[in-house]
């Protein structure tokens, strides 16, 4: 089954060229099935670009798809345009007010990571979004900044600067082999890194309902699961296209700002060469296992979520 998104979404075409099955609004009703509905909370600059990395993935499984657009209420995006915003995303105080329940939830990171969550200017309308995932979201995914405000919110778990950025592809290890998110997943693999902040394995370990499912020596744990908040936190990247890196690299030597050759990024650590993709295969397991999990465990009424 394909991912039902509107056929003007610039992802329409780029999922289509790359061979993800895509369906129109009008093709889906033709279909006599529920299906799953998947909201993104795109915290993202570059939201076009975020949307296709993770409907790629979500829209890769046998099951239909049903995703929406989210944006913070009075936030304004500087980098899309306004009219793509108008046509393809709803403020969450829309979302909210209408009463709409989701199977699952996926909210992005954002480029923040040096501002202390109080002084984020969504911070509290972000608050209320976790809140009302409770009773709302049957299960959400917080990717890198979204996780670590997540577990903070939910459990005080703090971030911590670095003392550089924390950038490239750096191995990771299983730890949890039998966790049905991580079905098929080799015991050690890599997995893009693009942070400034980090979250510690001794803070996860004191809360005893947390527990961490990836991890790597060099850049601290990965992907946590919260089965008491219906809650995946993920820190790094598996969504990221092939150049995402070098992109974030250009731009960061473009303008002068202090960086780091990606770490086992480009080969023999050449930026003029082109890198590698090494991760795509587990990007896809660890989503389509997610997508998965909310089938099987979530209720055929919607209204029934959070119930």
């Amino acid at each position: 089954m394909p991912i039902k998104i509107p056929s003007d979404l610039p992802a329409y075409d780029v999922l289509t060229r790359e061979g993800v099955m895509v369906m129109s609004e009008d093709q889906a009703a033709r279909q006599d099935i529920r299906p799953l509905h998947i909201g993104m909370l795109n915290l993202m600059p570059r939201k076009i670009q975020t949307e296709n990395q993770f409907a790629r993935l979500i829209g890769a499984t046998p099951l239909q798809i049903d995703l929406s657009l989210i944006r913070m209420t009075e936030h304004q995006t500087r980098n899309t345009a306004a009219d793509h915003m108008e046509s393809f995303y709803r403020p969450f105080c829309d979302v909210r007010a209408s009463g709409e329940k989701f199977d699952g939830l996926i909210i992005t990171g954002a480029p923040i990571e040096h501002l202390p969550f109080p002084e984020v200017t969504y911070w509290d309308e972000l608050r209320d979004v976790f809140d009302w995932t409770q009773s709302h979201v049957h299960s959400t995914f917080g990717v890198c900044w979204g996780g670590m405000a997540m577990i903070h919110h939910f459990h005080g778990v703090q971030k911590h600067l670095l003392k550089e950025k924390a950038v490239g592809c750096f191995r990771h290890r299983n730890l949890a082999p039998s966790s049905p998110y991580l079905r098929g997943f080799s015991d050690d693999f890599i997995v893009p890194v693009s942070r400034w902040t980090e979250i510690r394995q001794p803070e996860v370990d004191a809360v005893p309902t947390l527990t961490t499912l990836l991890g790597s020596d060099e850049v601290g744990p990965c992907l946590i699961e919260d089965p008491c908040h219906r809650a995946l936190y993920i820190f790094n990247h598996l969504e990221y296209d092939s150049d995402t890196l070098k992109q974030e690299y250009d731009r960061d030597i473009a303008t002068g700002t202090p960086t780091r050759l990606p770490c086992d990024y480009f080969p023999d650590d050449d930026p003029a060469r082109t890198p590698l993709n090494r991760w795509r295969s587990h990007a896809h397991l660890l989503y389509g296992n997610w997508i998965n999990q909310i089938y099987q465990t979530t209720p055929f009424d919607m209204t029934a979520i959070g119930t």
